[in-house]
């Protein structure tokens, strides 16, 4: 009888928390995460909640990092959010001059359309306008242990580019093979206008995956290794720094690393990274340092807002240079 009317409080319980979570969703239909196509092509992405009566907001501009909105409210079934941007300009004490976007956010459906207003400097305003759309659900954390794996495919032969191609076809390449090792030279030249080197992806884009690769960070090195094109894995120059989310192994800007496990710059590294459902488990030289952990959404310098679609693993060449071997993926076998 006891454990009858204790099940009965837990089902009660469960009923009340689902029950508030209508409630709430009902109030504020803009709660949830959303993938954005900025002006200019770029991708972005949106997240609302709520902390007790006051609505929390988080944004991605095309490239950077996650960050969190000035301020979000509901304004006549509206979803209103601020902006702060430093602007190039200076005051006259030699602080940069601070400029306030309000983006205005109407629904209809899952589908979200913003209306953005930034100040002129010398008065007016500009405008322009954008959309995007309800992410999918995230799925359930998968049961690793369970999920199969197939036939490796060699990504990089070590010999030659065959099946890799920059993502920005007009930028300048300075991937190049060496003694078996995939390499990124971005020296400019003297005297010559400053190139762009760009980014290299596969020609093949893929699903669930793992994937293993090895890498040589310079010093001060910095790049990154996209999964499915959108979900960078931070390649970075960072040995001897407390963790973050923007150091060597983390999702940038998402999620930190549980322990430092980066070596020294110029030594080889490795990462093994199991990409299903939505969430990556990363170990870095030999130690798991993200454990199956939920991605909530693209991260800075995405190919594409959508996080339910294929895309090549991509190599960001535009920073610094850097070294890759063995990168070799293993595609989840489905049922």
């Amino acid at each position: 009888m006891k454990s009858i009317r204790h099940l009965g409080k837990i089902i009660l319980f469960i009923t009340i928390c689902v029950a508030g979570l209508l409630i709430r969703a009902a109030e504020n239909p803009f709660l949830g995460y959303w993938s954005l196509h900025l002006p200019g092509g770029g991708a972005g992405w949106l997240g609302v909640s709520t902390n007790g009566d006051a609505i929390k907001a988080e944004m991605l501009w095309a490239g950077g990092s996650v960050f969190p909105l000035n301020s979000a409210k509901l304004e006549d079934g509206k979803l209103v959010v601020t902006r702060r941007h430093e602007t190039d300009r200076k005051l006259p004490d030699g602080n940069p001059v601070i400029v306030i976007e309000t983006l205005t956010a109407m629904l209809d459906g899952d589908n979200i359309h913003f209306v953005s207003v930034t100040p002129k400097p010398d008065g007016g305003e500009n405008h322009s306008e954008f959309s995007g759309h309800r992410q999918p659900p995230l799925p359930p954390t998968p049961d690793l242990s369970a999920v199969k794996f197939g036939t490796p495919i060699q990504l990089f032969n070590g010999t030659n580019l065959d099946g890799w191609r920059l993502v920005e076809p007009d930028a300048a390449s300075g991937w190049h093979v060496a003694d078996g090792i995939l390499a990124n030279d971005i020296t400019q030249v003297p005297g010559q206008p400053e190139r762009h080197f760009g980014n290299l992806r596969t020609a093949a884009e893929f699903e669930d995956f793992s994937l293993h690769a090895e890498t040589r960070v310079p010093k001060d090195g910095n790049s990154g290794i996209y999964l499915r094109g959108i979900d960078e894995v931070q390649i970075f120059d960072s040995y001897g720094k407390p963790t973050d989310s923007h150091n060597m192994g983390a999702i940038y800007s998402r999620i930190k690393p549980l322990v430092a496990a980066e070596k020294p710059a110029g030594e080889w590294q490795t990462l093994d990274i199991i990409f299903v459902d939505r969430h990556v488990t990363v170990t870095l030289n030999g130690s798991k340092i993200i454990d199956n952990q939920p991605v909530l959404g693209p991260t800075g310098g995405a190919l594409w807002p959508e996080v339910d679609r294929p895309g090549p693993i991509y190599l960001q060449g535009d920073h610094t240079g850097i070294e890759y071997r063995n990168v070799v993926l293993r595609p989840v076998v489905k049922d």
